[in-house]
């Protein structure tokens, strides 16, 4: 399974959409559903997934969903 293609399981029952299209492109802007708290239901279940905690600099950051794919990109090649 591809990397964005478990985030997008992670998001849509994170918001309990599943039927919602995650792209790189995707940003909290773009789904009603997600608020401030399932932001950071979503954060925290990705940290738990990949054994990686954000700092705050990163999770400022992240605009997309393509920014959190490139952290995680990152940080596997450290």
């Amino acid at each position: 399974m591809s990397r964005l293609a478990r985030i997008a399981e992670i998001l849509q029952e994170i918001l309990d959409l599943p039927d919602l299209v995650v792209t790189p492109e995707l940003s909290a802007a773009d789904v009603e559903d997600w608020d401030s708290l399932n932001h950071i239901r979503f954060i925290v279940a990705v940290e738990a997934e990949y054994g990686v905690k954000f700092t705050t600099r990163e999770i400022a950051g992240m605009r997309h969903i393509g920014d959190l794919l490139a952290i995680l990109d990152a940080r596997a090649g450290d």
